[in-house]
């Protein structure tokens, strides 16, 4: 038996070299690979060696060989591939270990286009793809993980088609998504990213019980390791809706830097947000805006899950809590709620990955563009249209406004009040109707709406959404503009003493 073993990433490989030649493996190696197996004291043959045939071009040319890939790919079963591979002295290759040249980790470090070229791997997809493809005679292996086990099923003689089958299909995995990050990187770097194809590559963290619906499949698939780092369970399983709940209640809870604010998340969209002088406080406020709606909901605590807290949330039915981090005594008040969940991210704050795309899917396939993300330059930046200025204590809740507007469905309408919202309207088909839906249920709540401040998150058409605010005493209004009835706005803000400002920037959430 024999195993070829050339890897870029060498954690674990001498430990497995020792294990492959105690299984009898003959080892053949190459450049940086070998020198470290044979300083290990590992018998190993180098490929140029093998093959009788040196290494050329700098290293770019070394396993791209005959006796390699023939070594490889001949079928053990069939007469004729054995005569070729003995009229050719072509000896078999029965294991592959290879991982890539590290491309991806190169274009983090280095903006120098020569270098990046030198670490698009060709030998090492090529054996990879030529191991996989004879799985039932060779085991191809990509992943420093797998060593174990692989070494178990040798020892167990549990190496069968199926075992092969399995690493096959990873394997093909492994190389697509290299070829994908190449094709991806060479478009972002000379086609703003559009290039004619686009490749969408993620890794499977988890299977969900099921997806929207109990007839419907579903799994959560991350980019570099995100969920995998930064979302631990700590009491129940995630389901699909729960989520793309967290994610909007981690979206809107983490834009707020270090500030003690809880988002709650029904179906996507916020019913209860504050900002207040502890997470305890930020929590009691942001539930008075829609109780009813919070029941079953997200919770998303951008700090840490104490006792204190923990208590006051288990007053009702929350299905998921989402917190930067959670005490043990906070998590002994809820051991008897078997239907509550519970994740953490085990750090201070609230972490986002800041995707620089956002794609959707649609039938047929997919639209792609850049994400959506509301910049505090933006915020700062707001434009005055009105004769009233906003307090300073107004200006601050625009703000806060403003950010729950961007991360909220559209038509979407949004009142804060003492940095709380205290109403919202989102998802409707007219904006006015998104107002009226807001002020409703804000009596419904018995919330006193004077005095607030109102944020949209695209311009106002007409008058009506301003003529709606003033009866309810808003203060102060921030809003993209843009409208061809913008001056009209304007009038009507100026007639009901309200400040109005415009961002410049629209943020439609559909």
């Amino acid at each position: 038996m024999r195993a070829l073993l050339s890897v870029s990433e060498k954690e674990g490989i001498v430990e497995f070299a020792k294990e492959l030649q105690n299984l009898g493996f003959e080892i053949l190696s190459t450049g940086g690979t070998f020198k470290l197996l044979k300083d290990n004291g590992i018998l190993a043959t180098e490929v140029s060696d093998f093959t009788k045939s040196p290494e050329l071009f700098e290293g770019r040319v070394k396993t791209l060989h005959p006796k390699i890939h023939g070594a490889i790919l001949h079928k053990r079963s069939n007469e004729n591939h054995i005569q070729q591979a003995k009229e050719h002295d072509i000896l078999s290759i029965d294991l592959v270990c290879v991982n890539l040249y590290p491309f991806k980790k190169t274009t983090i470090m280095s903006d120098d286009f020569d270098t990046i070229i030198e670490n698009i791997d060709i030998g090492g997809p090529a054996m990879i793809r030529s191991a996989a493809k004879n799985y039932k005679d060779v085991i191809v292996v990509c992943d420093p993980n797998d060593y174990e086990h692989i070494i178990l099923a040798l020892k167990e003689h549990k190496n069968n088609e199926q075992f092969r089958l399995n690493l096959m299909i990873k394997a093909y995995e492994h190389t697509a998504n290299y070829d994908a990050y190449i094709a991806n990187y060479m478009n972002e770097r000379f086609n703003n990213g559009f290039g004619n194809d686009k490749f969408i590559v993620g890794r499977k963290v988890f299977d969900t019980k099921y997806g929207e619906n109990p007839h419907q499949n579903g799994a959560l698939y991350e980019f570099d390791d995100f969920f995998t780092n930064n979302f631990i369970a700590l009491k129940g399983e995630a389901s699909f809706n729960n989520l793309t709940d967290i994610n909007a209640a981690l979206n809107l809870a983490s834009a707020f830097d270090q500030a003690p604010a809880v988002a709650i998340i029904k179906h996507g969209n916020p019913c209860g947000f504050a900002i207040k002088e502890n997470l305890l406080q930020s929590y009691i406020e942001a539930l008075k805006c829609d109780s009813v709606s919070a029941y079953g909901g997200v919770v998303a605590i951008n700090g840490t899950l104490d006792e204190e807290l923990a208590k006051k949330i288990n007053e009702i039915y929350i299905e998921v809590i989402i917190a930067a981090n959670v005490d043990e005594q906070a998590l002994e008040v809820f051991k008897d709620k078997k239907r509550i969940k519970i994740f953490t991210q085990k750090s201070p704050f609230l972490i986002k990955a800041y995707d620089k795309y956002d794609f959707k899917h649609i039938d047929g396939g997919f639209v792609y563009q850049n994400s959506d993300e509301i910049s505090d330059v933006e915020i700062e930046n707001l434009t005055l249209k009105s004769q009233k200025q906003a307090s300073k204590e107004e200006l601050q809740d625009l703000k806060i406004a403003l950010k729950i507007a961007a991360f909220t469905k559209s038509n979407n309408v949004v009142y804060v009040k003492n940095k709380a919202m205290v109403a919202i309207g989102m998802g409707m088909t007219s904006r006015i109707d998104a107002a009226k839906a807001a002020i409703a249920k804000a009596k419904e709540m018995k919330i006193n709406l004077q005095g607030c401040v109102l944020a949209s998150e695209a311009f106002f058409p007409f008058r009506d959404s301003i003529d709606e605010a003033s009866k309810i005493g808003v203060k102060a209004i921030v809003q993209p503009g843009g409208s061809i009835r913008d001056d009209e706005v304007i009038k009507a803000a100026n007639e009901h003493n309200i400040a109005l400002y415009f961002s410049g920037v629209r943020h439609f959430l559909h």
